[in-house]
């Protein structure tokens, strides 16, 4: 349910703008960049996301839109390898409009009683919905231009999700972290505070960041070795050219120090 009916709209359009700013500068961020605009980000809707848990339907579609437009905006040239007017309308409302205006789908979970479960949940729906539009747009538009004709669609779904899967993993990561300290669902954004411990185990988010940060890695060195820079087509023979040593002295060292750092946490806890 909505909370604007006790916040003025002028609050709500500043705290709106303010948050969008704070997303544009986080899609700056890239953990990872494929060819043909696909991107790993810091989380960077996870802003929109919130005000749209906040403030409900209306005020989260006017945010996607916006931060669609901002994002359109930073990826112009991705507009330059299509041709028709009607190839370049469908790039802009499936890739970036349409594919950020479901952000608004993201308070759908707000009455769950945990805050951190509901915000994660709503981040990952509208992940899911984002990639789906990505999907209809590398199966349609991008067909016979970085995507292959043939098998349009298998292609399309793998090309996405080798930075939709990290980046919904980092969003849903970052919305129960955030959700676990900050109450949104009041007028003000506080400090959430209960009768009970309250204490953020923080050696077990660094140890559950730890082992994202690994997978990131992992899919990077993997997939921008299976991916032609110039053409964006697949090419399984570039399995041969993965330094699989690296992958697995990274996955390894992350797994140690992951385990050591739950052994620490859960001692440390026993002890008080």
């Amino acid at each position: 349910m909505s909370q604007t009916n006790n916040i003025s709209k002028t609050r709500v359009l500043t705290e709106t703008a303010i948050m969008l700013a704070l997303a544009t500068v986080l899609s700056l961020i890239k953990i990872l960049q494929l060819p043909y605009g696909g991107a790993v980000t810091v989380a960077s809707m996870l802003p929109a996301i919130i005000i749209a848990y906040r403030h409900g339907f209306k005020f989260g579609l006017l945010a996607g839109f916006v931060f669609g437009v901002f994002e359109q905006l930073l990826g112009l040239n991705n507009l330059s390898y299509v041709t028709t007017w009607q190839s370049v309308l469908a790039v802009i409302m499936l890739d970036y409009i349409i594919a950020f205006m479901v952000i608004a789908f993201a308070g759908l979970f707000r009455k769950i009683s945990s805050q951190p479960v509901g915000l994660m949940a709503g981040s990952i729906l509208v992940c899911i919905l984002r990639f789906l539009c990505h999907v209809i747009s590398g199966a349609t538009v991008w067909a016979g231009l970085s995507i292959p004709s043939e098998a349009a669609l298998i292609y399309s779904i793998g090309y996405n999700a080798t930075y939709m899967i990290p980046e919904t993993i980092v969003t849903a990561a970052a919305a129960y972290y955030i959700g676990s300290i900050l109450d949104f669902r009041g007028d003000k954004i506080r400090n959430l505070s209960t009768q009970g411990d309250t204490r953020i185990p923080v050696l077990k988010w660094i140890a559950g960041l730890v082992i994202v940060a690994a997978v990131i890695f992992d899919a990077v060195n993997i997939f921008m070795h299976l991916q032609n820079a110039d053409s964006g087509e697949f090419d399984a023979t570039g399995f041969a050219s993965v330094n699989w040593t690296l992958i697995g002295i990274v996955s390894l060292a992350a797994i140690v120090i992951a385990l050591v750092l739950f052994l620490i946490s859960k001692k440390t806890a026993k002890k008080e």
